[in-house]
């Protein structure tokens, strides 16, 4: 506005030096008339400065504001993690052989050393019967052989040769019932017969398993944790397990680190041992594990909407009232840590100031708030 009208009294003045007036009178009275016009022109522009002036009136926007203290802040991470029985047993007879009884069912509560299955020791037992006939024999061989002996009657050979026989046959029945004794399939710990796998009839072996026993009294949960965190956490540190099928959290220690990192995904395993009287917690339920790799006792946290960032760095506005009225300042800051939206402030913020939260979408650098 303020060009144009000094682009109007140009062209006045242009005008009147390229008009040409009869004579001097007429050219006084032109000047005399174009500088009262100039001096009109200048009077109205000094109005209409002010009027402008008066019309731009600096707004004050409402702004909430928070004061800023020193608080814990903690930083998480969660890994899925993998559930399994601390006893969970594939049983299998010692020998091989038909099986002749399967004495438990699926589901079935069993007691360490309980008889589950057995195979068929017919040809055993028949080899074991043989052997005690022939004992009873070498017994009585024995017994008269040493009687002369004794009596120092009959040759030292023939008394070694019946005690030889007779410690063989007894060490030799001795394996047989040993033999006849890994026929019995018994369970190596209390626990539930969770899964059957062979049927009467079918052949068993060490190579077979025959049942599956679990005690799922504990439970050991598997982790794998990038490497990344190897120096932020370590062996006792309090995790949180979460069971979104249970609707359940468990606070427990870590029991133990991994010694090495799996070169495919560049991980290491992480155990959690739990307690599960109530028997909820199933292998293989999914399980997440939130693990804390990050705490400051005393730190200042904003919500993490509320900082900004330029081709400076980042930063936010806080309030200024060093002088008569509010305004927003503009701070830069360095940020740490975020963690569920908040995100912590290493440099740039201190306590005690007071942060605008609401209404920071409208201002600048200097413009006047109110709270």
């Amino acid at each position: 506005m303020k060009q144009n009208l000094f682009l109007i009294i140009t062209i006045f003045i242009l005008a009147a030096c390229s008009s040409k007036p009869a004579d001097e009178q007429t050219k006084e009275e032109q000047l005399q008339q174009y500088k009262q016009e100039l001096s009109d022109l200048k009077q109205k522009i000094k109005d209409l400065e002010a009027e402008i002036s008066e019309g731009v009136e600096q707004e004050v926007i409402p702004v909430k504001v928070a004061k800023l203290n020193t608080q814990l802040f903690e930083h998480f991470f969660e890994v899925t993690g993998n559930v399994e029985a601390e006893l969970d047993i594939d049983v299998s007879p010692e020998s091989a052989g038909i099986i002749e009884e399967v004495l438990v069912t699926e589901g079935m509560k069993v007691a360490k050393g309980e008889i589950l299955g057995k195979l068929n020791t017919n040809a055993l037992q028949r080899s074991l019967d043989e052997m005690q006939v022939q004992l009873a024999l070498a017994n009585t061989t024995f017994e008269r052989q040493q009687n002369l002996w004794n009596q120092n009657i009959g040759s030292e050979i023939e008394y070694l040769q019946a005690k030889t026989n007779k410690e063989s046959l007894e060490k030799r029945i001795e394996g047989m019932k040993a033999q006849i004794e890994m026929a019995v399939i018994k369970s190596p710990i209390d626990g539930i017969i969770d899964i059957v796998y062979q049927k009467k009839g079918q052949i068993g072996s060490p190579q077979v398993p025959f049942a599956k026993v679990l005690n799922m009294s504990k439970v050991k949960i598997y982790a794998d944790v990038a490497e990344t965190y190897l120096t932020k956490i370590k062996k006792g540190d309090r995790v949180t397990v979460i069971f979104p099928a249970l609707s359940k959290e468990i606070n427990a220690p870590i029991y133990r680190l991994g010694n090495t990192i799996d070169p495919n995904n560049r991980t290491f395993r992480v155990r959690v041992n739990l307690n599960n009287k109530s028997r909820m917690i199933k292998p293989n339920l999914l399980s997440i594990i939130k693990i804390r790799d990050y705490s400051s006792e005393e730190a200042i946290i904003v919500p993490s909407l509320l900082i900004k960032e330029d081709f400076i760095g980042e930063y936010t506005y806080i309030v200024n009232s060093s002088g008569d009225n509010l305004a927003a300042k503009k701070v830069y800051v360095k940020s740490g840590v975020t963690n569920n939206n908040m995100t912590e402030i290493l440099e740039g913020l201190e306590p005690g100031m007071e942060i605008i939260t609401d209404g920071y979408t409208q201002i600048v650098d200097g413009t006047l708030i109110k709270i």
